[in-house]
């Protein structure tokens, strides 16, 4: 077996519980988890996805959808007449 080491971080609680169940269902366990994103960071020698941050008219459109507000449409025709004429 490798020679093994801990690492200890700090994360929300919620993003912890939220990742083990997420994993969980994978088939997977937070440690076996962790070590493959250090793995894949290795071999792609780097962040394993791209960093961005979040354009902010997809943060608006976030809140707008959580605050319920916006147009609603009573039928497809009716949203593919909006989506045409914007």
């Amino acid at each position: 077996m490798a020679d093994t080491t801990t690492i200890s971080f700090r994360t929300d609680s919620q993003v912890k519980q939220q990742a083990k169940e997420l994993y969980e269902s994978m088939g997977l366990d937070l440690s076996t988890a962790l070590n493959m994103f250090l793995r894949q960071s290795l071999i792609d020698n780097g962040m394993p996805f791209r960093a961005t941050r979040e354009h902010p008219s997809n943060v608006e459109a976030r809140r707008q959808v959580n605050a319920h507000e916006g147009v609603a449409f009573s039928s497809v025709d009716d949203l593919m007449k909006d989506l045409m004429d914007a």
